[in-house]
């Protein structure tokens, strides 16, 4: 079963697009199942099409037919789900020079003694972590001396099963992954010319039409068609007889056999003349017969086929399957009654398109392919890369021609041949494909001709990127200065920083790099001053804009300077922080000075102080700590062009360019609500609310300034905070209440649930309680107005509110006649859980008034009740079990409730 699912797939993928169509076939590999093959191996994707070829004999159709006809019946159509299940069985398995990936990790179970042991082993210890290996030709991992271990065939899974039994190897979790990536470089190269063989569906069948050569052998089963005209007309066709007779009406028998069509021709011509005196006669091929031929050797799949007449050595090739890697293209045999008749050299055809050397076949030929002879691999810079089979005293030069020759890209002076020579060692030998030598050069068998390419790098330019319209590399000349490589503005793109250019300069290779900087504005203005600077080859120059930021040009340029860096040369690095466009770290030029690093770091921000700057200067004493040194720079004399005052840096300075005071110090404020102009305002530090109010023009007549709402931005951060801290203290409580009782029924842990997820969802809103009307008047004491604050006036209002643990919490029209208890009554009176004790008030304006102890709310006590005001029943806390704060967190989530209510009405 499992093979005629292999088959049914095999075919699924060839004419889903993996190997071209060879037969008709319904099944179409989805785009996870092609992800799926591509994903495998080469070495796997290759069994997958020798599979298929078997699969295609197999398949044959009648007995009686070549087993190289193609095929006509549809092949099996195996399901979508089989068809994955088999792609899953097709897992990685280690092939020769396969790359695997070995991690390993120490065994978090390993006690510290263990991993103690495990540490002063250097030698497995270098192993842990990722590693990549390339197994040896024979699929052998080498562990880097400590073992060598044959991994050929195994899976992934397999491969951690095999390294995990080594004792060695114990302490690690082993994980392997083998790479897919194609092969690259030398082990990519393919012999040439064999894939030209390989059969497909266009090239099984033999052409029967055409016109026929003039050397074409008459033989029995050919028909020939004859037209006579003049004296005597007809047209006949008849067949050659299995004697070798062909008979003619009005000419009788001729015996063909053997002969040449033209010749054949020229003799029925002679035969008309004599014979039918005034009749003129054409000769044409009918139907061609067929031969069978062998095909043997060191082919795909030797054997006798029919072919054919007009069919040649290539056409048979065909036949069979093509050549084998292991058969020879350029010492092709065509054998006759046991004798060679001619030798075809397949590369005068594959590669200068002779096909002189292409015999035509007759019956009972055998084409036999020897071994390959002299093989040779031709890698690097050449038209066509391969495996080359090549003839005694075959020269370099005449490798590189087989190979297509050079491409431009080639560098044929440093040229190397790679060759095992007599005593089994490997050597290497330069070659100078220019030279007259190259000619003189044999090749030998194994030979590997590398044709390196010229270096990427080009040495006789400059590179110009960044903010420009066209980066490139410009070539350099001896001279060249900056305003030649950037003649104007309108090679620049818009935004650009024209006070700092970075150019990265490398003198000589090997040589320490350096940096330099100028301004371009400068150098525009100025072409004969020092800011146009000069250019040297191999320089990179980089234009920057003012937007985005600088580091991410500059740091790799300063992670070069680190690598170069030594005890006598400390890294090239200075950085400037603070109230500058561009703050970070910029590369140390020569002569460099503060007003230098200004200008890298994109000149002072609107923000900046400019009359004082701060530098901080490392150094070594003598005793050879590093001391810090801390110097004032007098900032507005390097403005103005002082060099007196403009410091120059060493290694390592640090420049703080500080911000005037009170800079961010302009605040606004918001007024909403019965205001005459309400708006947002901005205002001076120390400036009153009042004095804002009376700014924006005072209350309207309909203000209700009883019930103003103050809100600030730390007081709602802080309510926040508050809320967060009583939210965990009650869930808390809430944890060891629930394993006190298991069974949950406790009615104290229910209402704990639920003002748990009330805390939760209460919104902090950072009112604060002031009175409005007394502040108005001058007779409260001024509040101080801050960056952010929202002052909220509502209209008047006639509504008293009733919140908390009564019946029905609801709002009812202000009378002066009613009570506080007059209002609850109206709410449908007080629940069994409310606390008697403890009602209050809390104002409009926020205030709470409240008090156990108060006489307001003893026996027939009375409590004036004003509009706005809200009347509060608290949950009895006490009924329950000693949870003492649970009080305040009732409190805290009605009075938040009043106050998102309050600012809600100005959302709307």
């Amino acid at each position: 079963m499992i093979r005629q699912i292999l088959v049914g797939l095999l075919a699924a993928l060839i004419v889903g697009g993996v190997a071209g169509p060879i037969a008709a076939q319904s099944v179409q590999l989805s785009p996870a199942q092609q992800q799926m093959l591509n994903s495998l191996p080469p070495a796997q994707r290759q069994q997958a099409l020798a599979a298929l070829r078997q699969m295609q004999s197999q398949q044959a159709q009648p007995e009686s037919s070549s087993l190289n006809e193609p095929i006509s019946q549809p092949l099996p159509a195996e399901s979508s789900s089989q068809i994955d299940t088999l792609l899953a069985t097709f897992e990685a398995r280690a092939q020769s020079r396969s790359r695997v990936v070995l991690s390993l990790n120490v065994r978090e179970d390993l006690t510290p003694a263990q991993k103690r042991e495990l540490a002063r082993d250097v030698v497995v210890s270098e192993l842990a972590g990722n590693n990549l290996f390339i197994l040896d030709e024979s699929g052998v991992l080498d562990l880097r001396g400590i073992a060598s271990i044959p991994l050929l065939g195994l899976t992934e899974s397999e491969i951690e099963s095999r390294l995990s039994a080594e004792p060695y190897l114990g302490a690690y979790d082993v994980d392997a992954r083998i790479l897919g990536q194609e092969p690259i470089g030398i082990e990519a190269l393919q012999p040439f010319g064999y894939d030209v063989f390989e059969p497909s569906e266009a090239t099984l069948a033999e052409p029967l039409s055409g016109p026929v050569p003039p050397d074409y052998v008459l033989g029995p089963g050919d028909s020939v068609r004859v037209q006579l005209f003049g004296n005597v007309n007809g047209i006949y066709e008849h067949e050659v007889s299995r004697d070798g007779v062909l008979n003619l009406p009005e000419i009788g028998p001729i015996t063909v056999a053997g002969i040449p069509f033209s010749a054949f021709r020229n003799d029925l011509q002679s035969r008309v003349e004599k014979m039918l005196i005034g009749t003129q006669v054409s000769v044409s091929m009918g139907q061609l017969r067929t031969i069978r031929v062998f095909v043997l050797g060191d082919v795909n799949r030797p054997g006798s086929y029919v072919v054919s007449g007009l069919a040649t050595m290539s056409s048979a090739l065909y036949r069979s399957g093509g050549i084998s890697e292991i058969g020879t293209l350029r010492r092709i045999q065509l054998k006759r009654n046991g004798n060679v008749v001619s030798n075809f050299d397949a590369y005068d055809l594959l590669i200068r398109g002779d096909t002189s050397g292409d015999r035509r076949l007759q019956p009972g030929d055998v084409i036999f392919v020897p071994p390959i002879g002299k093989t040779v691999s031709v890698s690097g810079a050449v038209n066509r890369p391969a495996i080359y089979e090549v003839k005694n005293k075959t020269s370099a030069k005449d490798l590189v021609g087989l190979a297509g020759g050079l491409t431009p890209e080639a560098f044929a002076e440093g040229a190397r041949i790679e060759r095992i020579s007599d005593d089994s060692e490997r050597t290497v030998l330069a070659v100078d494909l220019t030279a007259r030598d190259a000619n003189d050069l044999i090749v030998s068998r194994g030979d590997t001709l590398i044709v390196p390419e010229v270096l990427p790098e080009f040495g006789n330019s400059v590179e110009l990127s960044g903010h420009v319209h066209r980066p490139d590399s410009y070539a350099w000349t001896p001279g060249m200065r900056l305003t030649d490589l950037i003649s104007s503005t309108d090679e620049l793109k818009v935004g650009v920083d024209l006070d700092y250019v970075l150019v990265r300069r490398e003198a000589e290779r090997g040589q320490p790099l350096t940096a330099l900087s100028t301004s371009l504005a400068e150098a525009l203005a100025k072409p004969t001053s020092e800011a146009n600077l000069k250019l040297q080859a191999r320089d990179s120059v980089y234009v920057f804009d003012k937007s985005a930021g600088r580091q991410r040009v500059v740091d790799p340029l300063l992670e070069e300077f680190r690598q170069q860096a030594t005890i006598d040369r400390p890294a090239m690095a200075v950085e400037i922080s603070g109230t500058v466009n561009a703050p970070g770290e910029y590369p140390l030029e020569s002569g460099m000075r503060v007003s230098d690093l200004v200008r890298a770091g994109g000149g002072l921000t609107e923000a900046a102080y400019g009359l004082e700057a701060e530098l901080t200067r490392y150094s070594i004493s003598s005793a050879g700590e590093r001391v810090t040194e801390v110097v004032n720079v007098n900032l507005d004399a390097v403005r103005r062009g002082d060099v007196s005052a403009d410091i120059a840096l060493k290694e390592y300075d640090y420049l703080i360019i500080k911000q005037q005071p009170d800079w961010n110090t302009i605040w606004t404020v918001e007024l909403q609500g019965e205001i005459r102009f309400p708006g947002t305002y901005r205002v001076r530090k120390g400036e009153s609310l009042r004095q804002v109010l009376q700014r924006a023009g005072g209350l309207t007549d309909g203000a209700f300034a009883e019930g103003a709402v103050f809100l600030r931005e730390t007081l709602r951060e802080q309510e926040q905070e508050q809320i967060e801290t009583l939210a965990r203290r009650l869930e808390a409580d809430l944890v060891s209440l629930s394993l006190q009782d298991a069974s949950g029924g406790d009615e104290t842990y229910s209402t704990g649930q639920t003002l748990l997820d009330q805390l939760r969802n209460t919104e902090a809103t950072g009112r604060l309680v002031i009175d409005l009307p007394e502040l108005i008047a001058g007779r409260d004491a001024a509040i101080e107005l801050r960056d952010g604050d929202e002052l909220l006036i509502p209209k008047r209002t006639q509504v008293v509110t009733v919140l908390g643990e009564t019946q029905q919490n609801t709002s009812h029209v202000y009378s002066s006649e009613l009570s506080r208890n007059d209002y609850i009554d109206l709410s449908g009176g007080l629940t069994r859980r409310a606390d008697k004790k403890r009602i209050y008030v809390v104002r409009a304006n926020g205030a709470v008034i409240a008090g156990s102890q108060s006489r307001w709310f003893g026996r027939g006590s009375r409590v004036q009740i004003r509009p706005g005001d809200t009347i509060v029943v608290p949950l009895d806390a006490d009924k329950m079990r000693p949870l003492t704060f649970w009080g305040s967190v009732t409190q805290i989530l009605y009075q938040g409730a009043i106050a998102v209510a309050a600012v809600r009405t100005f959302d709307q």
